[in-house]
């Protein structure tokens, strides 16, 4: 990949660890109100389906069929109404506190910082380009030290538009001055990096975190970030 001088990152999943810090901070929440004890629901099997429903909440806002409102409004409360829970007020809670606090974990996925130390050290321009929340993107990564490795950072919410829409690529590519020919995307969401990159005429390295496998010739995929490195 000898033309490749300007890397695009997607942010959750792909380098900030989403899941991981999603899990501690719903497990603090749990404890707090004390779900376990006033509703006798086990936690493991709360944060399962809360994961489930939220997965497919951000399908949906990726593809355009809700808004971020409606994400923060039942993604608890959906949570809670499978274990016979309605109340609007206790799920409030969790969305509230959920986007505070979690930023107090700031777990990286394996790899990250080798990874953007190896590719600064070869005088990559790097950049994000993020489907998340306009107010916590740029925190995420400063919090997590990360912040300075990007010339640019993209929130969908600051154009919106969310990937794998053609405009937020050009947007980004714009904002960091950029030609295709010399981009290349680096994420973890089929539909949204992969071929949004592909679609809009940019090359892409799939971050194959869930094991998903893809056939698709001629498609460059890893499973650790350690894995980037034979290609750049």
């Amino acid at each position: 990949m000898k033309n490749v001088r300007h890397i695009f990152f997607d942010l959750d999943n792909t380098l900030w660890d989403h899941r991981k810090n999603a899990y501690l901070t719903i497990k603090e929440l749990f404890s707090q109100q004390k779900i376990s004890e006033k509703y006798n629901i086990d936690f493991e099997e709360f944060h399962t389906t809360y994961h489930i429903i939220n997965e497919r909440l951000w399908e949906q806002i990726r593809d355009g069929e809700i808004d971020k409102e409606y994400l923060r409004k039942h993604r608890f409360y959906d949570t809670f109404l499978k274990f016979g829970i309605d109340d609007a007020i206790l799920a409030d809670y969790f969305e509230h506190h959920f986007l505070d606090e979690i930023l107090n974990y700031n777990e990286l996925v394996d790899g990250t910082l080798d990874l953007l130390n190896y590719l600064k050290g070869k005088s990559y321009k790097m950049h994000i380009i993020s489907n998340g929340f306009q107010e916590v993107t740029e925190r995420k990564c400063i919090l997590s030290g990360i912040s300075d490795f990007f010339e640019t950072i993209t929130s969908a919410d600051s154009v919106n538009i969310r990937k794998p829409r053609p405009e937020i690529f050009q947007y980004s590519l714009d904002l960091a001055k950029a030609e295709k020919s010399e981009s290349l995307m680096i994420g973890d969401d089929w539909i949204a990096d992969v071929k949004g990159a592909q679609n809009f005429g940019i090359d892409v390295i799939f971050f194959d975190v869930l094991d998903e496998n893809p056939l698709e010739e001629g498609l460059k995929f890893v499973k650790q970030l350690s894995e980037i490195k034979k290609y750049l």
